[in-house]
């Protein structure tokens, strides 16, 4: 896959940009909201070059690499990449998530062993919220079945038999923290979970969500 280049770049600045020059040269750059701009754009994609690396990080500990390895792959100290890395999973308790949910999550944990996929990423979390009558589900009477076909698509087979080391990836922990938060106390529901999912803005669900103009809830 090729990386864009700087003129590219910098062209995406200039196409989002409101304090960019008219085409005609009439009206001069804002040159402070242009960097306001590529300071933005530099942001996003500084995060989503770490949500890769880490995502990677979480699969070598999951297959058993140390943070020596781990850290000399990254040219850091094994104290560095811990520290960098290592975060505590998020546990949630029965209480914490409706019935609903918790029937999806099995059904987002058989669709991975299924594909062989030693990872829950938001594909396998959209097919668990799709997998039965849910709030969720309701909330895309219209989108499911199109949702489904297109997830087929998307779901590949991987060479994985540990299912027990299954973990969610870091824009799927990313959708449940803030389920949790729109939850707020009371136990996170499917529907929260899918606004998570449409929040986080980035990952397999969130590009079909949005290619389907599925309704979800703000």
């Amino acid at each position: 896959m090729p990386l864009p280049d700087l003129d590219a770049l910098i062209a995406e600045v200039d196409r989002t940009c409101d304090g960019a020059a008219s085409p005609d040269g009439d009206v001069q750059p804002d040159w402070i909201a242009l960097l306001r701009t590529a300071a933005e754009l530099s942001g996003r994609l500084q995060a989503l070059g770490d949500d890769l690396v880490a995502d990677y990080v979480e699969h070598c500990r999951m297959h058993g690499r140390s943070w020596n390895e781990i850290g000399a792959a990254l040219g850091v100290t094994r104290q560095a990449a811990q520290q960098r890395y290592l975060a505590p999973h998020r546990r949630y308790a029965p209480e914490d998530l409706a019935d609903e949910l918790r029937t999806a999550m099995a059904a987002m944990k058989d669709v991975a062993v299924r594909h062989r996929n030693n990872y829950i990423g938001t594909e396998h979390v959209l097919w668990g919220l799709l997998a039965g009558d849910n709030s969720a589900s309701r909330l895309l009477t219209g989108h499911v079945d199109d949702l489904r076909e297109r997830l087929e698509a998307r779901l590949t087979t991987g060479a994985s038999q540990a299912a027990e080391r299954i973990a969610w990836t870091p824009y799927a922990r990313k959708a449940i923290a803030i389920a949790e938060e729109i939850a707020d106390g009371r136990p996170i529901t499917c529907a929260d979970l899918l606004t998570g999912l449409s929040r986080v803005g980035r990952g397999v669900a969130a590009t079909l969500l949005t290619e389907t103009a599925a309704p979800i809830p703000t």
